[in-house]
């Protein structure tokens, strides 16, 4: 099993997420690639980062499914806004599919950076991931 925990030694973690996630040997690592807010006909899902998040996240939890994995599997989420004007936006995102992923908190670590813009203007988020799966 997946075990994620922030110790009492450092402060509390200052969004959903844990400061530490250990994965067990009886799992393989599998690396996700940047993915953007592209519906699967490959539109984009909007303007803001709202929309595309929540379709950044549909895209994730559908390559999950692809690799034999779920929510519970993800061990790191990087993610990376074009702008702190986005930021709103991804956050209200990001707690609404946590709260559906991990109602009972137990997040995957994870990290987030604002840069100067995304491989397309039009984007605004991006997010990579990885992901411990159970061997078969």
């Amino acid at each position: 099993m997946i075990q994620r925990w922030s110790p009492e030694t450092v402060a509390a973690p200052i969004g959903p997420y844990s400061h530490l996630v250990r994965v067990p040997a009886d799992h393989e690592l599998v690396v996700v690639s940047g993915q953007i807010g592209v519906l699967p006909d490959g539109d984009l899902a909007g303007p803001d980062a709202g929309s595309q998040t929540r379709a950044v996240l549909a895209n994730l939890e559908r390559l999950l499914e692809a690799a034999g994995a779920g929510p519970e599997h993800l061990v790191k989420i990087f993610s990376m806004l074009s702008g702190t004007e986005h930021l709103d936006g991804f956050r209200a995102a990001m707690r609404e599919t946590f709260t559906r992923w991990y109602p009972e908190a137990g997040w995957p670590a994870q990290s987030l950076i604002v840069v100067a813009a995304l491989a397309r203007p039009e984007l605004v988020v991006e997010v990579e991931a990885l992901v411990a799966v159970p061997r078969r």
